[in-house]
């Protein structure tokens, strides 16, 4: 249990790293807003022509008598947007990370400079579209398996009481380890570690990624919240990329020093 509140403090020490670097954080901000523009253009877009779209693939009920044309299109319009708004909330990490590649790829190496003993950063020496290209594959990957987590626990749901208390929860749950591994992918991605590494690597500490990963979700089901957290939390998924693969940070060695010497 104390690995939750390891991984909570990763959380806060990316917010506070970039409190301390302002650049850093107005840079890793674009990304986010550019992404809210988008979806919000394109859930805009859904609300005023996605009725149209649901009579053009409905020409079956044409001919139905009223009301029930207008109950059925209605249903299926509010059924559109709901999922458009589902699809909007499950992929924004994911397309921020994609369009924010390079802000989140310097902002990481600063940290990793910053708090590396040696003062230097890993760097992947992949050229910029590899990367891109590497990062949206994984993102899919990633994706379709939250999403198939969905289904499965949106079926569970529907289950007595345990559908409405235990599912929840570990809706949470999972998606806090989803979030943490697209955040950590941005670290661990310059040092070579492919994506069914990563799974292994996180899974072997859910703990700590429960830590990070879950409060940072229910932050994000608040609007607008995501885009301002994001610089920070990246950062603070680097500091916690260096804890699971063992890396040894400024900070430790500090302490470590103080140690000795009280010794």
């Amino acid at each position: 249990m104390r690995d939750l509140g390891v991984g909570f403090g990763y959380l806060l020490k990316g917010q506070r790293w970039v409190g301390r670097h302002g650049k850093q954080y107005g840079f890793g901000l674009l990304p986010g807003l550019i992404t809210l523009v988008l979806y919000a253009a394109a859930l805009v877009a859904l609300g005023v022509w996605g009725e149209d779209g649901v009579a053009w693939a409905t020409p079956f009920a044409d001919d139905w008598s009223s009301p029930w044309q207008g109950l059925f299109r209605g249903f299926l319009t509010v059924v559109l947007f709901a999922l458009g708004l589902l699809l909007a909330v499950r992929t924004f990490t994911a397309v921020t990370l994609l369009i924010g590649q390079p802000f989140y790829e310097n902002l990481s190496e600063k940290v990793d400079e910053d708090v590396s003993p040696d003062g230097t950063a890993p760097r992947s020496g992949l050229p910029l579209w590899r990367e891109l290209w590497i990062s949206a594959r994984d993102s899919l990957r990633i994706l379709v398996r939250a999403l198939l987590w969905g289904v499965l626990l949106f079926a569970l749901g529907f289950l007595p009481v345990v559908g409405q208390t235990a599912v929840p929860v570990i809706g949470f749950f999972v998606t806090g380890f989803f979030l943490t591994e697209e955040l950590t992918a941005v670290a661990l991605q310059r040092r070579g570690v492919d994506l069914r590494a990563r799974l292994a690597l996180l899974r072997s500490r859910k703990t700590l990624v429960w830590g990070f990963g879950t409060p940072l979700g229910l932050a994000f089901l608040v609007p607008f919240v995501a885009v301002f957290l994001m610089p920070g939390a990246v950062a603070g998924a680097t500091l916690l990329a260096r804890d699971l693969l063992g890396e040894e940070s400024a900070e430790e060695e500090d302490v470590e020093d103080g140690e000795r010497v009280t010794s």
